[in-house]
């Protein structure tokens, strides 16, 4: 590698590192009043705490806390072990998509949040202090390393996203495998121009009435 292509490169991971903070405090301090309402609504609407927050796998394999708005009962594990104990058909979705499309854990409150991926803005103060990017690929728990095979250094040698090729291609909608091969595309092609072409995506598959593969 040229050193000419060597400072493009840095230069390339300066702009995004300082846009994903510029961005994150923007959102962050102007979405303030709705942070406020939103953690309302789920502290009031079940037992449990505001913020949920589940141990994700990184860049070059580090583990960081993601954190969401809780969408769940506080028992969900329970209620998760004796779901899958008594359903193998239930078990099979599980050990396929690590997710349920009809998932009983879910509050009323916490489905119109990942519905309208609501629960997904604190994840702003992940990327903020540099655990994840605006655009990225999906951050995967560490159960699902296995799947992505060889190609999971290619994966993890960028921070993963809040959005990504998967959100803006149908995302739970997807195969498992389908989504594997986004990450993959997203790490090996990553450039400027794909981040914006994602981020406007991501405009247009949030405001369209239809259904976007969230839940």
């Amino acid at each position: 590698m040229s050193s000419t292509n060597f400072k493009q490169i840095l230069l390339g991971r300066f702009i995004k590192r300082l846009g994903d903070i510029i961005f994150s405090i923007l959102v962050l301090v102007l979405g303030s009043p709705l942070f406020f309402l939103l953690a309302l609504l789920v502290k009031f609407s079940s037992a449990g705490p505001v913020f949920y927050i589940q141990e994700r796998v990184g860049r070059n394999y580090s583990s960081f806390g993601c954190i969401k708005f809780r969408t769940m009962y506080a028992e969900a594990d329970d209620l998760l072990s004796n779901l899958l104990a008594k359903s193998p058909e239930l078990r099979m979705e599980f050990e396929r998509d690590f997710k349920l499309r009809k998932d009983p854990r879910i509050t009323p409150i916490g489905r119109f949040l990942r519905r309208s991926s609501l629960d997904e803005l604190p994840q702003f103060w992940n990327v903020l202090i540099g655990q994840m990017s605006i655009v990225g690929p999906r951050p995967i728990v560490s159960k699902e390393i296995p799947r992505y095979g060889k190609s999971m250094d290619e994966v993890v040698s960028v921070r993963p996203g809040l959005t990504g090729l998967w959100q803006v291609s149908g995302r739970n909608n997807l195969s498992y495998k389908r989504r594997v091969q986004l990450d993959i595309i997203y790490a090996r092609e990553r450039s400027f121009i794909l981040d914006i072409r994602v981020i406007l995506r991501t405009f247009g598959v949030l405001f369209l009435p239809m259904d976007r593969g969230a839940y």
